[in-house]
């Protein structure tokens, strides 16, 4: 028994916080139609994830969620639309388009994958936490880094490597219209 009388519902509290953190994120990347606005979707999407990785007892996956994603892809991002030169606001007569029926489309894919999941969520068999082995330290880290979690290490990498390059180009295209 806890020696705090509410702690099961403190943490159930801030578990849903962190879903509900990790929605709005979703939604506010998602729905923007400034860049700026939508990296701090993004970021605050991955600050709720770690979140939820942390109350899924993988702390080291919340860790590098916030230090990739916020700390690196997010950042290059901003850095990318920083350094690049603004557009020039479109003429909306010139694309007449129909975005009633692209954002009925969205909302129907939308729905679809949220029941698919939904419904395979449900109906697969889960299995357990995994247990603690060892301590922990950093000669620990370092050694299941290199051995056992070598091909996620790596394909960090590669998406460090290819924001760096994205935000790149993106700088290098928008000083370069004329």
């Amino acid at each position: 028994m806890s020696t705090f009388p509410f702690a099961e519902q403190l943490y159930a509290g801030l578990f849903v916080f962190a879903a509900i953190v990790t929605l709005l994120g979703g939604f506010v990347a998602a729905l923007s139609r400034r860049i700026i606005r939508g990296v701090s979707g993004l970021m605050l999407c991955c600050l709720g994830l770690a979140g939820l990785f942390y109350f899924l007892h993988s702390p080291f996956l919340a860790l590098m969620e916030i230090l990739i994603y916020v700390g690196a892809v997010c950042i290059t991002i901003v850095f990318g639309v920083m350094l690049s030169e603004p557009d020039e606001p479109a003429n909306p007569a010139e694309h007449p388009t129909r975005a009633w029926l692209w954002r009925g489309g969205a909302f129907l894919a939308s729905v679809l994958v949220f029941v698919v999941i939904a419904f395979l969520s449900l109906t697969a068999p889960w299995t357990p936490p995994a247990e603690l082995i060892g301590e922990g330290s950093l000669h620990d880290l370092g050694v299941a880094l290199l051995t056992t979690h070598l091909l996620a290490f790596e394909l960090i990498s590669l998406v460090l490597l290819v924001a760096i390059l994205g935000a790149l180009i993106i700088a290098r295209t928008g000083r370069t219209k004329e």
